[in-house]
């Protein structure tokens, strides 16, 4: 079999992901509509979908009891003034009495109101949160995400997003349901003293809420929508700090570190100061458009009470009604602000559901991907790789050019070549991270497959957990457990941190060999079939190294690693050696040598030399 020839890649071009179109809010419009819906609809026609409309049922039934209380204590209000302008005690004690009994019950319905509307949200939260989290993990979308950037602060929009998400739609939807109530109950009122008023209030109502829409809707949607993100960006930042706190100190980085944390700051704060001059103007207006009421509805009923065909209490009555008439007809002028920050976040949610959720619309880009060619994964009894072309994700750059090979039980495959020529990808392309390529591979289940990566993954959590990790539970006793971390040259560590249930910062409190020798506890624990390392004992000395490796070769465990070291080539069957450009060949052990793996490359878009390279097509 020749060697496979690969043309020489411009990494300027070819390894650049094409410009993505950049995100934007939609404003209040038919887009933003369909976008809200297309998050919220799931929560009212599946599995929670009876709690939720029984919650909501409920909350009406409390606004309609609320706003007739209110009816009632604002006709109250024109009665005890009348009283007062008549001279009259009795009518006035009496009103006083309808209005405490009329508040005995109005003050404890206000009270249960409000706190069924954030029960009603939290419950909203925790499910959509939920369906966020499932899909999000699913197929490792999170991984995808973080691959291909195609999304910002996914974690952001999933903690922050989602709960303003609730929080807001619960508030508009019911304070809208509240204003259509709040309109008919006090329009009734209003019609009957004054006809002129209603007309006046509606096109008062009208002309407000077209000025707040048209002159200050888009800007603000979409400032708010940028502020969201560089928000995030900049939260980012100081949890990348955190984060990587030791390594910075060590490289003593502390001034580019704040430079870039003043970068991503002062974005903020220049598209703050922006929304915050669109802010001034739409509170100059807010203002103007509500004071204004304080003044008008008795102007047009002065002329009735000086005349005396209207009681001083009727034009109270009158003006109470025409404030909360206008308070319902101008629920979007008065909530603006907070309305543009919630379409802007609906925005943020809907691209991210569109790449997480089941069922949602493929995006544009997603269309591109599905027409390049994907690595093929099948189950099968043993691992092998047949013809497995692999490309970076979004690079026409070859890794690896037709690569076959096949594994039996037993086998052990030393991965070795120089830097940046595609080890660790074609770890990931098994692992199932990266399927951008073409060619297959078979493969038995994934969960007989078990990863050990240079620096471990210790989450917060027991001694234990670390051990069983990515398991929740084990079957194995606290002896068993002991033993391992006694097999894996960790035999002190229970008693020096306190028992297998102490809980510590382990990724500072471990070296990173302790911590390497940890995660082959994992392996010991699992006894999984296929063990994949990627310069998993690079941080141990020769003869942990030696032990570990001989531990799992005594179990008949399929190793496949990547290492650099001379010593691990004997725990091994077989060398795949990358030559990068796509080159590659396959040797058995015994005749490999690190000090002779340098196999000149073509230089200058040259073929490969006619004579092959590959000596082994497949391991045996």
């Amino acid at each position: 079999m020749s060697t496979p020839t690969s043309k020489k890649i411009n990494a300027a071009t070819d390894d650049t992901p094409a410009p993505k179109k950049r995100q934007r809010a939609a404003p209040l419009s038919i887009e933003a509509w369909r976008q809200f819906l297309s998050v919220a609809k799931p929560y009212w026609q599946e599995d929670q979908k009876k709690q939720a409309w029984l919650l909501l049922v409920l909350l009406i039934v409390l606004m309609l009891v609320e706003t007739q209380l209110a009816v009632m204590l604002n006709d109250q209000a024109g009665e005890m003034t009348s009283a007062l302008a008549a001279r009259s005690g009795d009518r006035f004690w009496d009103s006083v009495r309808t209005c405490l009994i009329i508040l005995a019950f109005a003050i404890p319905i206000y009270a249960f109101y409000y706190y069924m509307r954030d029960l009603f949200a939290n419950q909203w939260r925790r499910w959509l949160t939920g369906r966020f989290l499932d899909g999000y993990l699913k197929r490792r979308k999170y991984y995808a995400l973080q691959s291909d950037g195609e999304i910002d602060n996914p974690d952001q929009r999933i903690s922050e997003d989602i709960n303003t998400f609730t929080g807001r739609s619960t508030h508009f939807l019911l304070i809208f349901l509240g204003s259509i109530m709040q309109l008919v109950a006090f329009s009734a009122v209003l019609w009957s003293i004054s006809h002129v008023l209603v007309g006046v209030l509606a096109v008062y109502a009208l002309v407000g809420t077209g000025i707040a829409l048209y002159i200050f809707g888009t800007p603000l949607i979409h400032l708010n929508f940028w502020q969201l993100r560089r928000e995030a960006d900049f939260r980012f930042s100081l949890m990348r700090l955190r984060e990587n706190a030791e390594s910075i100190a060590f490289y003593r980085g502390e001034a580019q570190e704040r430079a870039h944390i003043n970068s991503k700051f002062e974005k903020v704060i220049h598209n703050f100061a922006r929304l915050i001059k669109k802010q001034r103007n739409l509170n100059f207006f807010q203002r103007t458009f509500n004071q204004l009421t304080l003044v008008l509805p008795f102007v047009i009923l002065a002329d009735g009470v000086l005349s005396g065909e209207l009681e001083v209490g009727r034009a109270i009555q009158a003006a109470g009604a025409f404030t909360a008439v206008l308070t319902a007809v101008g629920i979007i002028v008065d909530n603006f602000e907070s309305l543009s920050r919630f379409v802007a976040g609906i925005g943020r949610l809907q691209a991210l559901s569109n790449l997480v959720l089941p069922g949602a619309a493929p995006t544009a880009d997603a269309d591109a991907d599905s027409k390049h060619p994907r690595i093929e994964k099948r189950e099968g009894k043993h691992l092998s790789l047949e013809a497995l072309t692999l490309h970076p994700p979004q690079s026409e750059r070859v890794l690896i050019k037709e690569l076959s090979l096949a594994l039996k039980p037993g086998d052990a495959l030393l991965i070795t070549g120089d830097s940046g020529c595609g080890k660790s990808s074609l770890l990931r392309a098994i692992a199932g991270l990266w399927d951008t390529g073409s060619g297959t591979i078979h493969h038995p289940p994934m969960e007989d497959f078990f990863f050990l990566p240079q620096q471990p993954y210790l989450q917060h959590g027991s001694l234990r957990s670390q051990l069983i990790y990515p398991s929740a539970h084990a079957d194995l006793t606290d002896e068993e457990l002991l033993d391992i971390l006694q097999q894996v040259h960790l035999p002190h560590l229970a008693d020096r941190v306190g028992g297998l249930d102490a809980v510590q910062d382990w990724a500072k409190l471990l070296s990173v060999g302790e911590q390497q020798r940890l995660a082959f506890g994992r392996v010991l624990v699992h006894g999984p079939s296929i063990v994949i390392l990627d310069e998993a004992t690079s941080a141990l000395d020769c003869g942990n190294e030696a032990s570990l490796y001989g531990r799992l070769r005594e179990s008949g465990t399929t190793l496949i690693s990547i290492a650099h070291r001379p010593a691990v080539l004997r725990h091994h069957t077989h060398v795949l050696h990358l030559m990068g450009d796509g080159c590659w060949e396959v040797l058995a052990a015994g005749e490999y040598r690190f000090d002779e793996a340098a196999v000149a490359s073509p230089s200058g878009g040259a073929e490969v030399p006619a004579t092959p390279v590959l000596k082994v097509a497949a391991v045996r």
